[in-house]
């Protein structure tokens, strides 16, 4: 579930909120929470060693703001993929082929994302928790509309749901851009893929 301030491919921000958000992805990534200080992220983003104290309260807030706008992307997402269609099968194929697409262009924030919630306050993670369910919730009402209408067939739409998800979030953790396949590639095969999860029939 990526960042809505992705930096791969995007020219430096310049609003001094935007431009820490960006740098700490960057750190993250390359030390992990524990391992980047705060004079790492105000280093990178240009500014002074106490800058990130201005804007946010710790360390712990600066990465808290990345993981929620990354999921509340992921949640607009979903929704309107969900909007997008009548038909179960697209809804589907539309909120697979975005979401692997997001992780894809998005992987090294989407990876702050998804594999730093034990760095976040118990308070921030129940917020991102429950985002996090809004998120399953709209993949599971998908897996199920389509069992209701007769054209997917899984014993556990739960589950199912769960695995679909899973399967775009762990792009982030292998993709590169200069990789040996695409975004539109990869979002291609995995269409695919979920159609035989859900136990699509032609």
């Amino acid at each position: 579930m990526p960042d809505a301030h992705p930096k791969t491919r995007e020219s430096r921000p310049e609003n001094a909120r935007d431009r820490l958000i960006a740098a700490g992805v960057e750190a993250f990534a390359a030390k992990g929470f524990h391992g980047t200080t705060t004079r790492d992220i105000s280093t990178a983003a240009g500014m002074s060693p106490a800058a990130l104290y201005v804007h946010y309260k710790s360390k712990e807030e600066l990465l808290y703001q990345i993981s929620r706008s990354g999921h509340e992307a992921t949640l607009r997402l979903l929704r309107e993929s969900r909007a997008s269609s009548d038909d179960p099968a697209e809804q589907l194929l539309t909120a697979v082929r975005e979401f692997v697409t997001f992780h894809a262009r998005s992987h090294t924030s989407a990876r702050i994302v998804n594999y730093e919630l034990s760095a976040l306050s118990a308070e921030h993670y129940a917020e991102i928790r429950a985002v996090r369910r809004a998120i399953d919730q709209e993949m599971r009402q998908i897996v199920e509309a389509g069992i209701a209408r007769g054209v997917f067939h899984t014993a556990n739409p739960r589950m199912t749901a769960l695995a679909l998800l899973s399967l775009g979030v762990d792009v982030a953790r292998w993709y590169r851009d200069d990789g040996e396949w695409s975004d539109h590639d990869i979002a291609d095969h995995y269409c695919e893929l979920a159609l035989r999860i859900v136990g699509a029939r032609a």
